[in-house]
């Protein structure tokens, strides 16, 4: 879809697809753009995002320098913006999320500012392997934030580009609800367990099954957030613990990017801040980090947006957040609307 001129810079790029023994088996053509060779791996059970372990093993090149770039069978690039920004990307970064949207022009939910999400990241070729790639165990959910714990225990950083343009073509009609919690609340818990610092551990687990069983409620899932909390009561004691310190913690979590971005753009002379989701949604991924920030800034918050001189999403995952902050000026015309962390800074020699 890129054209030949996308896959100019990258030389010895390939196209690599995953059939998890799909019901009408995948045919490609042998190449696309006339000369970017294709290769269909054919795995003999459905083994969920796990199966991109074996795209990533049988990459031609495997250094440092070479980059997967993960996709969805409904996603797919935008442009070839992307290209060069990987190709001179510091080399502590070990991933870039892309800012990935639907069909409707919103943004897809998901990820945090160091948390990349599966349909539209790229990821260092040897660095995935060296790492193992996804957990099989997670099946589908969540697999990325265990991959981005790993990342940075290894000294890696997770960066977000908004040059980097992804296209979902998600449909929602055959999304099993059930299913979907089961993963969500087993999974997180899962990652919580392996990575969260032991003073923060069991409020960590707690947050999480209460966020989850508020979400099963509101979609009318709780029988599958309750086999998934019966199989987390099973599975939690095997996971293996290698819990980061807080600092990486706070990174991993967002508090780091929020704080690193509070603390530029906003004073307690600057009066209330107001924390919340356009339309009376419900707070999103990690919202407590802004609240958590805003106390260590001594910046008074306040619950009526109407008292407020500042409005900030209750959310740090980058897609949800950037709506919501267009949701809000939109809504509140006049309102001072501002991100909780910086999403528009470059890829390049910066920070996220």
């Amino acid at each position: 879809k890129l054209g030949e001129d996308a896959f100019g810079p990258i030389g010895g790029a390939e196209v690599i697809i995953a059939d998890n023994r799909s019901k009408f088996p995948v045919t490609a053509p042998k190449t696309i753009a006339g000369r970017v060779p294709v290769r269909v791996l054919h795995r003999r059970t459905n083994e969920a995002a796990s199966a991109r372990n074996a795209c990533a093993l049988e990459a031609s090149s495997q250094t440092d320098s070479d980059w997967l770039l993960m996709l969805d069978d409904d996603s797919s690039p935008t442009d070839a913006g992307f290209v060069e920004e990987l190709l001179h990307a510091p080399a502590e970064v070990g991933a870039v999320c892309a800012q990935i949207r639907l069909e409707d022009g919103r943004r897809e939910s998901g990820g945090l500012p160091e948390v990349p999400i599966g349909c539209g990241v790229a990821i260092r070729t040897a660095l995935f392997n060296r790492l193992g790639g996804y957990d099989p165990s997670f099946h589908y959910y969540v697999e990325e934030y265990d991959l981005a714990a790993k990342m940075l225990l290894a000294g890696r950083r997770v960066a977000f580009s908004r040059a980097f343009g992804v296209l979902h073509r998600k449909d929602d009609s055959n999304r099993n609800m059930d299913a979907i919690l089961r993963s969500l609340v087993r999974n997180n818990a899962w990652v919580a367990q392996r990575y969260a610092p032991d003073g923060v551990l069991e409020w960590v687990l707690d947050e999480t099954v209460t966020r989850y069983r508020a979400i099963a409620e509101r979609e009318g899932a709780m029988s599958g957030y309750e086999t998934g909390l019966n199989e987390l009561r099973e599975t939690l004691h095997v996971q293996r613990r290698t819990p980061m310190d807080e600092e990486l913690y706070d990174r991993f979590t967002g508090v780091s990017a929020v704080r690193e971005h509070l603390s530029r753009v906003l004073k307690p002379s600057d009066g209330p801040v107001c924390c919340l989701m356009p339309a009376g949604a419900p707070p999103g991924k990690n919202a407590w980090a802004v609240r958590r920030v805003l106390e260590e800034l001594r910046i008074e918050s306040v619950d009526d947006p109407r008292e407020a001189t500042t409005l900030i999403p209750a959310t740090i995952s980058p897609g949800p957040m950037l709506d919501a902050c267009e949701a809000l000026a939109r809504d509140l015309p006049g309102a001072r609307v501002i991100t909780g962390w910086d999403t528009s800074r470059s890829l390049v020699g910066a920070a996220v």
